[in-house]
């Protein structure tokens, strides 16, 4: 792009459509549930879904069967000394034979084998999720950059960026997807059950005295009765519990997620905690930090115990009272035998078991409704920064306007202001009127605190407030390089051609801009990404890295060029070499540079690099030739075209 663009980005006094983005159906908790199975991979995820469907009927017409067999081994034993039973050892093994066997085939064929696709499922629907939410944030729009940015609601009240994306994206991702599943296994284990084993209660159901209207039902209808009142009763308290739960769960993660993003941040200021002898600090900090996951989890130990003593006694109950209360009564009138009993009881307690799946995963249900909670909060963040011009205003004036002239005007500046957030009057630089040649150098000269960096980047577009014409020209290529050098993952190859793809430059052409740079001796590792077992952010220096930069901008030849302190680690002869490589082969380029010295840098021969110099002086601009001194009415402008 010859100039920044971003959806909602005004130029010429129009604003563009808001685009959707790959999380835009994701901002709810159903739509986030959904998105994949509506997703271009949706043959994938719903050919997956009916395999673990199939497994989990399975597994749900074996427990039937187990049942039965519950029932014949306790016939079995009771009839052991029973003179009709011809072959009781026979029986026993038999019977136990079969109750193992269907526990082996349930557990090992059936069970295993569904785990196997639910994780597969898991994987392919996490992968998804993950992929969708990078596309989003490092899109051309600059979402990760707006994100960091707070904003306003309708009602003027302040909205916080989103806290710890990293935990969300990976963590809060994972456990939602892996809790989806499983609840949703539980969901289709309980319709399945309640078919077969409603089918097979009502089978073997009989007369029950006191209810003889009911028929030879009245057994199944005790039965059904007892689910209906003693799991729907202990699900309401349940709930309860649930709800406060997930808000432990979700307070926990977002106090887990700052103390480690602090540690993290730890690891890469370490050299400034060292130098200035700030470790007592450090952990003064990660103390504080600590307190709020250590009471946020005292918390939540509690709640968990409570609710874990609750759910063996519901258990309890539900297994050796209330699934032998329904046959009881048939039982004692004689009407069914001790292997009818003890097989509707087992069914019973099946059917409780299956409908438990609420009250015995609740705090799963809590963990996935803070995760989902936290992904879907992810989501709608990323389309409020769709359109930053209007995510801006929010919190102060953003009337920036980008557009593009002939390239023989160069770049121009009109009417620029840049102000602070929520300061919509005070602007702390203005501008009138600037422009910047095709081929010149200009020198960005002033006090810290008066805005060169800030005038750079709302030049490209990453300025948050202030208003403005900025009119670039057409077709050139811009390049900004900033100070602070990060280098991510890469082979070096791929680190030299950024932005761009590896692909679009030979090998040849990146060794000759890495040696142009200085950095000849790293062209033998242009296909490694690290070197000496560590990755190139690790093992160059500050210099090396802004060598680095150089060779990025040999390799690609931008026609306009920022270069803000990007010299700074480079010593004198260095930061000669840095301005020649670029003057002898990145001809017609256009410079603007912020350097801290007093003195642009020379050449060897003793001629300047630079033509110009836009001094910041009181909030406002002046440009004049190199090596005249500046007119004395501020803002007045010399150099335009």
């Amino acid at each position: 792009m010859p100039w920044p663009r971003w959806p909602g980005m005004e130029r010429g006094g129009k604003a563009e459509a808001p685009q959707l983005t790959p999380v835009s159906s994701m901002r709810t908790f159903w739509g986030l549930m959904k998105a994949y199975w509506f997703s271009e991979r949706w043959k994938e995820a719903w050919t997956l879904t009916a395999v673990i469907a199939l497994f989990t009927a399975a597994a749900s017409k074996t427990s039937v069967w187990m049942a039965e067999a519950s029932g014949e081994l306790v016939n079995a034993i009771a009839k052991f000394h029973d003179p009709e039973n011809v072959e009781p050892f026979a029986y026993l093994l038999t019977s136990a034979g079969v109750l193992i066997f269907l526990v082996v085939f349930k557990d090992v064929g059936i069970i295993g084998m569904r785990h196997l696709f639910s994780s597969t499922l898991h994987r392919k629907w996490r992968g998804w999720l993950n992929g969708r939410f990078n596309e989003a944030l490092l899109d051309s729009n600059h979402t990760h950059f707006h994100l960091q940015n707070a904003s306003r609601a309708s009602d003027g009240s302040r909205i916080e960026p989103p806290d710890n994306i990293d935990q969300r994206v990976q963590e809060s991702i994972k456990g939602m997807t892996g809790g989806a599943i499983g609840l949703a296994m539980g969901i289709i284990g309980v319709a399945t059950s309640l078919f077969f084993v409603g089918q097979k209660l009502i089978e073997e159901s009989t007369v029950v005295d006191g209810l003889e209207f009911l028929g030879t039902y009245g057994a199944a209808v005790l039965a059904f009765a007892a689910v209906a009142i003693y799991v729907p009763l202990n699900t309401w308290f349940a709930l309860k519990m649930g709800r406060l739960l997930e808000r432990l769960t979700d307070a926990m993660q977002r106090f887990e997620g700052s103390y480690r993003a602090e540690l993290t941040t730890l690891l890469r200021r370490s050299f400034h905690i060292s130098a200035a002898r700030g470790e007592d600090a450090q952990k003064r900090m990660h103390s504080r930090l600590y307190r709020d996951i250590d009471s946020t989890w005292a918390k939540l130990n509690w709640i968990n115990t409570a609710y874990a003593s609750f759910e063996r006694v519901y258990n309890f109950l539900a297994a050796r009272v209330v699934a032998y209360l329904p046959g009881l009564l048939p039982f004692m009138a004689d009407r069914i035998s001790l292997k009818s009993y003890v097989t509707g009881a087992e069914l019973v307690n099946s059917l409780i078991v299956q409908c438990s799946w609420f009250i015995d995963v609740m705090p799963a249900i809590a963990t996935l409704k803070a995760n989902a909670g936290r992904v879907s909060g992810l989501a709608c963040a990323i389309e409020e920064v769709q359109q930053p011009a209007q995510f801006y205003r929010r919190t102060g004036r953003h009337d920036f306007r980008y557009g593009v002239q002939d390239p023989v005007f160069g770049l121009t500046i009109r009417n620029l202001d840049l102000m602070h957030q929520g300061d919509d009057k005070k602007p702390f630089l203005t501008i009138r009127n600037v422009r910047f040649r095709r081929g010149e150098w200009t020198y960005v000269q002033g006090e810290s605190g008066s805005g060169k960096s800030s005038l750079i980047k709302a030049i490209n577009g990453l300025w948050p407030h202030g208003r403005g014409d900025i009119v670039f020209p057409e077709g050139l290529k811009t390049f900004y390089a900033a100070q602070d050098v990060k280098l991510p993952r890469l082979t070096l190859r791929e680190l030299v051609c950024l932005p761009d793809h590896a692909d679009q430059y030979s090998e040849t052409l990146v060794a000759a801009a890495l040696f142009k740079a200085g950095l000849g001796e790293l062209i033998e590792y242009l296909d490694r990404e690290a070197r000496d077992d560590g990755i190139w952010d690790q093992v160059l220096s500050g210099g090396q890295k802004q060598k680095l930069i150089c060779a990025r901008i040999l390799l690609q030849q931008p026609g306009l060029l920022f270069l803000d302190e990007a010299t700074g680690a480079l010593d004198p002869d260095s930061k000669v070499a840095f301005h020649q490589a670029i003057k002898d082969n990145c001809p017609d380029i256009t410079v603007v540079s912020i350097m801290h010295d007093a003195v642009p840098p020379r050449s060897i021969a003793g001629a300047s690099f630079y033509d110009t110099v836009l001094t910041l002086t009181d909030g406002a601009a002046t440009k004049t030739p190199l090596g005249m001194r500046p007119p004395s009415r501020v803002g007045e402008v010399l150099g335009s075209a």
